[in-house]
């Protein structure tokens, strides 16, 4: 591998729960806000309730109106501040969220495709959208509702304390002993629900991604029923962590509701000895005996905001493991900015003493290639399956990193940004990317500048110009993956957008693949008919291809390549 590799950044849960929190500037409005709703909440009952009993002692109106604003004010404010509340706080979270997402997409661009082997579609997806989302809950539902419940529950224990400081004893230990309880059931009951949610989540999309991408094999081997059931056991898994994680939240909004009965009888015991002494009148009784029940709808946010903890760090943790702590060796390190522009061919592509392996690989599945394309070439790469052919042309695009000389032109790729290196020499991959849009905009990927005109010549030149016509034109979809056209359609297709794009050189990896042994050979012909002549081929084949199509034969034989030999 080249000398000058970028250090990569290890990456922890921590990291991730980090970078989920929207700036300060932004979250101290929210929090602001959030207070104000939830002090607003326990004002407003207790200047209810004062005036209620106060008013049954039919008192003149003038010593009831400040209490009558009181309420008016306070149920007005716990409305607009909780508006403030949720309009700021979502606005910081859903920015923070997007920018949390770039994030992790940038991290894996470096990993795709061939870092990403190893992974489950579904366990990728769900890091991608259901754990990223999930991230939003930590200043929503964890540090907003932490921060205002446990300030106005001080704010209401001092206010207590004014009226009568025992009461104010009683309730900051009802406070005290339902935060453990809830606490401690919610750990106990739904903590390993809520870590299993998300895995089960991605490997219920994982059976439902396979199952519907395999949908044709599996009715004809007979395997349909079996992969439905293994779909329905794993949604049954689900729902089954799903019903015990809202057990377990039913079962801690039960204990506050059992602490905020306790806090209020305790609260009405302390007080009626200075009630019975006349030390407490009845306005100040009510107003000890109902703050519990305020101070306790605040505090249920406490048990939810514990369990949305859990979920928040766990997802923070799949999302730090779908990631490497380190790019592999293996793939390709840069150390230089991408220019934009496309490396100049000159004299061919030129490797000497390469050796290129998969990550994780224990030895390399390449060793010591030496291999040369001049301009305007078609070499054809045969080999048995397994010996290098695919892990040669990931090699010519920079997929995977090599060992020894790789050289464009005379210019070393190692010094070169990797999406540059891919501006010359373009690949076809054995299943083509078809995106579930139209023909038009599959085309358009490659050249967004290109007419409708260029896109039917393109079209025409592989072939496609009667199958472009029966489907109605450019504006016929192609289906998810491509699934409305046939194996041989799609390859064509994926040539259309290359010889769009212009590559200097160009790799089709196994364009035969999926396609009837009768219609590969036409298939070939047209593939490389449409190529022009200063472009240069490798393709690559385990099928005979009719030696007029190619200049020479290269064959990988258990990792080497063997001498070229004529066509």
């Amino acid at each position: 591998m080249t000398a000058s590799r970028g250090r990569a950044e290890t990456r922890t849960a921590r990291d991730v729960l980090r970078d989920a929190m929207p700036p300060a500037r932004r979250l101290r409005w929210t929090l602001a806000a959030g207070f104000a709703s939830e002090a607003s909440a326990v004002a407003l009952l207790a200047v209810s309730a004062w005036l209620i009993v106060r008013a049954s002692e039919q008192p003149p109106v003038l010593y009831l109106t400040a209490a009558v604003v009181g309420v008016r004010f306070f149920a007005i404010a716990r409305a607009v501040f909780r508006y403030g509340e949720r309009l700021m706080g979502h606005d910081a979270a859903l920015r923070q969220l997007a920018a949390t997402r770039a994030d992790l997409v940038r991290r894996l661009v470096p990993l795709a495709p061939d870092g990403l082997l190893r992974a489950r579609r579904g366990s990728v997806l769900g890091a991608l959208v259901d754990d990223i989302d999930e991230l939003q809950n930590l200043p929503l539902r964890v540090v907003q509702p932490l921060a205002s419940s446990a300030l106005v529950a001080a704010g209401a224990v001092v206010l207590v304390a004014f009226v009568w400081w025992p009461a104010a004893l009683t309730l900051s230990g009802c406070l005290l002993i339902a935060a453990a309880a809830a606490a401690g059931w919610g750990w106990a009951s739904g903590s390993r629900a809520e870590r299993d949610i998300a895995p089960l989540r991605g490997r219920l999309a994982d059976a439902v991604l396979d199952h519907l991408t395999n949908l044709d094999v599996l009715i004809a081997y007979g395997a349909e029923a079996e992969s439905r059931d293994r779909i329905v056991a794993a949604d049954a898994a689900l729902r089954r962590a799903t019903v015990r994680r809202t057990g377990a939240q039913a079962g801690t909004s039960a204990l506050v509701s059992l602490a905020a009965g306790a806090a209020t009888i305790a609260a009405v015991v302390t007080a009626m000895p200075g009630s019975q002494a006349g030390v407490l009148d009845a306005p100040s009784l009510a107003v000890v005996a109902l703050i519990p029940l305020a101070v306790f709808e605040v505090f249920a946010t406490v048990p939810l905001a514990a369990s949305a903890w859990r979920q928040v760090r766990s997802a923070a943790g799949r999302i730090a493991a779908s990631v490497p702590a380190d790019v592999p060796p293996e793939l390709v390190h840069d150390s230089v900015a991408p220019t934009g522009e496309a490396p100049a061919l000159g004299d061919g592509l030129r490797l000497r003493g390469a050796s290129v392996r998969w990550p994780g690989a224990a030895v390399a599945t390449l060793r010591e290639v030496d291999f040369d394309l001049r301009p305007g070439e078609r070499v054809l790469v045969v080999g048995s399956s397994g010996s290098g052919k695919t892990t040669l042309a990931h090699a010519l695009v920079r997929f995977l990193d090599t060992d020894g000389v790789y050289e464009i032109g005379g210019r070393s790729v190692h010094d070169l940004a990797a999406d540059d290196v891919r501006r010359t020499v373009g690949l076809c991959e054995q299943h083509p990317m078809l995106f579930d849009e139209d023909i038009r905009q599959n085309l358009l990927f490659a050249r967004e500048t290109a007419t409708d005109a260029d896109l039917e010549d393109a079209l025409a030149r592989v072939g496609l110009a009667s199958w472009l016509r029966a489907r109605g034109g450019l504006d016929a979809p192609v289906g998810e993956r491509g699934a409305l056209v046939s194996g041989g359609q799609a390859q064509r297709l994926a040539l259309a957008r290359a010889l769009l794009r212009g590559f200097p050189v160009l790799v089709l990896d196994e364009p035969t693949a999926g396609v009837d042994p009768e219609a590969s050979e036409e298939l070939l012909q047209d593939l490389l008919g449409a190529v022009r002549e200063d472009q240069a081929v490798v393709l690559i084949s385990h099928v005979s291809v009719p030696g007029r199509l190619v200049d020479r034969v290269v064959r990988v034989e258990d990792g080497r390549l063997l001498e070229s030999v004529g066509p």
